[in-house]
């Protein structure tokens, strides 16, 4: 006893402060360095909100709530408090943790963003060892980055507070979703100026073409939003973008020739058509895109001659899977079905639970079949379940540019899409001609001469319905599924695998966390939602 008092006297009497740095907002914004990390520094955070990142984030509540990628419990694996089932039933509440992490994680992007406009806009230029150019340009591309965490917030919440200082408004209070979109576009428009063209030195960051992708975005999804449809404005700033009037990564906005290309490891200095990304470099960083969480088998490192496995999670759900023409050489290309190999040989790789000391096989179905199981659901699935995630490849370990692919958050077959279906939606939902050749120039990468000619499209086949198809072959893994199917209408209405309609219209906004209302006296729940 007196040997642990005296511990404690000497802890108490000893009162010396270790200082580790004492940077603070009066002296950190001193140079150009300092003033650029602090521009950097939310999109170092993006990754982790924006992306499949194994985290509780924006592209899990949009993927895994939709009707082409499900994370099924695989035998003794993957039932996690059923979250993931609640996510593909609809059957999630206030409390659901993915909901939770994703609030976390989009406003404390808000913080870094207005923490480093705040800054910027309280000094003068000189001050930082910049020029006033670059000062507005920063703080541009900050207000342009804050109104992407916001669009984000209005498509997952609607209704939310908008806060624009750091630590000011202790209960901030909820606003309209009305009122988050105004902001929204209010933002992006009062500092498209000031924004620079995008070219191969800022990939990555919020540019000019960037910020017309958001405001195309932002239009294509008005009606949901607002109740008023935007369509002329979402084409207008397609043109732009199409035109190359916000600047391009290789000096000509075009698509890429192919489909693995834009998500290649070089896609960095190889993709003409990649608008917004979030940036990797392995070589130079040792960061990389966490991906293998998510959709990595736990023996994906043998498969892929790489370095990581998985936690043999998400897999692609067996009607989106079959909702490829088996010509469709995306099928092929992005999604790995069949025996697997150890790289480079013909030496099957084995299973690990079910199929240990067997070779594994991906099918396309969910059910225990080694046990003779009938039942697909959720909760029947074993260890090689599912097609799964091959659209990006990070090349084998040890290659030059290993693990380097940027993840793409826009591109510009999707600014085709928004353009194509706006003129569709303006004309009854209808295709136009241009509509048609817009959604073939993109689609022809995808099938072989031969094979083109039967699958092009006419504006008689090109229907919303088909069109909606289209775009999940085109962008599934992409984080944007659950957006386009309340879009289409389909999102409370639509059957698929297990799936049956939910028809509860509250669940076209995910709930408040319980945690932020209990805290937070100026939050309002959304419709439909108990705490």
């Amino acid at each position: 006893m007196a040997f642990i008092s005296s511990l404690v006297l000497i802890s108490c009497t000893n009162l010396d402060e270790t200082v580790y740095h004492d940077h603070t907002t009066t002296n950190f914004y001193t140079s150009k360095e300092e003033v650029i990390s602090a521009v950097l520094r939310p999109y170092t955070h993006s990754g982790a909100t924006f992306v499949c990142q194994s985290r509780e984030n924006v592209w899990r509540l949009n993927e895994l709530s939709a009707d082409q990628l499900a994370w099924p419990q695989k035998g003794i694996h993957g039932y996690d408090n059923a979250k993931w089932i609640q996510l593909h039933y609809h059957t999630w509440a206030t409390t659901h943790d993915q909901v939770k992490g994703c609030w976390n994680l989009i406003f404390m992007g808000l913080g870094f963003c207005n923490s480093g406009i705040e800054n910027l806009e309280a000094r003068e230029a000189s001050s930082m060892g910049i020029t006033e150019a670059e000062r507005l340009a920063y703080i541009a591309e900050l207000k342009a980055n804050r109104a992407y965490y916001y669009l984000n917030a209005m498509n997952i919440w609607g209704n939310v507070p908008i806060v624009t200082s750091v630590g000011e408004v202790q209960y901030p209070p909820t606003n309209s979703r009305q009122e988050v979109f105004n902001f929204v576009e209010s933002e992006l428009l009062s500092v498209i100026n000031d924004i620079p063209l995008m070219s191969n030195k800022n990939s990555g960051r919020l540019t000019k073409a960037a910020a017309y992708a958001l405001l195309a975005d932002l239009y294509l999804n008005a009606e949901v939003y607002t109740g008023t449809p935007r369509w002329d404005d979402c084409i207008t700033y397609c043109n732009k973008i199409i035109a190359g009037e916000g600047g391009s990564q290789l000096g000509t906005m075009k698509l890429d020739e192919d489909i693995l290309t834009t998500y290649s490891t070089t896609n960095t200095t190889s993709s003409y058509e990649n608008i917004f990304v979030m940036s990797y470099d392995y070589q130079l960083t040792t960061t990389r895109c966490g991906w293998s969480g998510d959709f990595y088998h736990f023996r994906q490192r043998y498969i892929n001659g790489g370095n990581r496995d998985g936690n043999n999670g998400v897999v692609v759900i067996p009607t989106a899977y079959d909702a490829f023409d088996d010509r469709d050489l995306r099928k092929k290309e992005w999604m790995l079905i069949g025996p697997q190999y150890q790289y480079g040989t013909s030496i099957p790789q084995n299973g690990t639970v079910e199929y240990a000391n067997e070779p594994l096989v991906f099918v396309n179905e969910i059910r225990k079949k080694k046990a003779g199981g009938t039942e697909s659901s959720m909760t029947t699935g074993e260890e090689n379940s599912g097609a799964r995630f091959h659209k990006y490849r990070e090349d084998i370990f040890g290659s030059t540019y290993f693990c380097s692919n940027d993840w793409v958050l826009y591109r510009l077959t999707e600014i085709y899409y928004m353009k194509a279906e706006a003129l569709m939606r303006k004309n009854g939902g209808t295709a136009t001609q241009e509509a048609v050749d817009l959604i073939n120039e993109t689609r022809e990468r995808a099938f072989t001469a031969a094979d083109w000619p039967a699958m092009k499209y006419t504006t008689t086949t090109l229907t919303m319905d088909e069109l909606l198809a289209e775009r999940g072959r085109e962008f599934i893994f992409e984080g944007k599924r659950r957006t386009d199917l309340i879009r289409f209408g389909k999102f409370l209405t639509g059957s698929w695998w297990d799936h049956t309609p939910t028809n509860s219209s509250h669940l076209l906004l995910f709930p408040i966390p319980y945690d932020q209302m209990m805290v937070n006296p100026g939050l309002v729940q959304n419709p439909g939602y108990t705490n």
